[in-house]
């Protein structure tokens, strides 16, 4: 058995351990979808990110990449002409947690596989 969690301070951010940590920064609804977009399509600017996004607000990306770029995950650069260009890219950072993502969507595809088999053997049993 591993040993209890004591409460930790990482900037902003208190914490129990580890993996509590993992999920402040890269948790939640959408900041693994907006990592995976950035990942598997490079820098992005806003417009690109909410097409590739269409059920997220405009205010919660905003506010997401804002959260992201605080914590080192995404790069916002900012291109001074007009009109203004801003673009979103991954650190370095934000690209060492690649792999996790890539590992959550094969565990979704693997879920996903599973669910379908399990409702097409309910509905077997269902007209039997």
């Amino acid at each position: 058995m591993s040993e209890a969690c004591t409460l930790k301070q990482c900037g902003s951010k208190t914490y129990y351990c580890n993996v509590e940590l993992t999920l402040q920064v890269i948790g939640g609804k959408w900041k693994p979808i907006i990592i995976y977009r950035l990942g598997n399509d490079g820098t992005l600017r806003f417009s690109e990110i909410k097409r590739a996004i269409p059920n997220i607000t405009q205010k919660m990306l905003t506010q997401q990449l804002r959260e992201l770029e605080a914590d080192g995950v995404v790069l916002r650069t900012v291109f001074p002409q007009v009109p203004p260009r801003v673009d979103y890219g991954l650190t370095e950072l934000g690209a060492s947690v690649m792999p996790v993502i890539e590992a959550l969507c094969g565990w979704g595809k693997a879920y996903e596989a599973w669910a379908g088999a399990r409702e097409a053997e309910a509905r077997i049993r269902e007209t039997a």
